[in-house]
């Protein structure tokens, strides 16, 4: 099966990747992130962890990996208005999972930007403007986590 785009022509700042390590325990992570997203204008829609639900459904044997999903309630309202189809995306997720015991790694990808490489959304001012504001606050969020360690 072949992509009709290739992904390796983009960078992480094409897809607004962002990614830190935590010298903590998973649960302190997860509490931190969330903390530092509600800070920066996010609010915590939805978490849950995979992990627990694939060792119990399956006994997967998964170390611990967990789902901030979190939303800019005006952003979004703003995001919806140039295309319905975004909800598809939405909300904005970090992900925490445990690399070793103390050691957890956050990830994020950039939903306005992933929308916008997908044709989902416009190609336009307004839209370039949501991208930016979303980077700066999720920029905000990383340079905070950065600094706990």
């Amino acid at each position: 099966m072949s992509l009709k785009i290739e992904p390796a022509r983009f960078d992480s700042e094409d897809i607004g990747e962002k990614r830190v390590e935590l010298d903590m325990s998973h649960s302190e992570a997860i509490e931190l992130v969330k903390k530092v997203c509600e800070k920066n204008g996010f609010g915590i829609l939805v978490e849950f962890s995979p992990s627990e639900v694939l060792n119990k459904k399956v006994d997967a044997d998964r170390a611990p990996y967990h789902v901030v999903g979190a939303c800019n309630p005006e952003i979004a309202d703003r995001a919806l208005k140039q295309s319905m189809k975004l909800g598809v995306l939405f909300p904005c997720n970090m992900v925490v999972w445990e690399e070793e015991p103390g050691h957890q790694i956050v990830y994020h990808l950039s939903i306005m930007k992933i929308a916008r490489l997908l044709g989902i959304a416009p190609d336009n001012y307004e839209w370039k403007d949501i991208i930016e504001e979303t980077g700066e606050n999720v920029d905000n969020v990383f340079e905070e986590l950065e600094s706990k360690n």
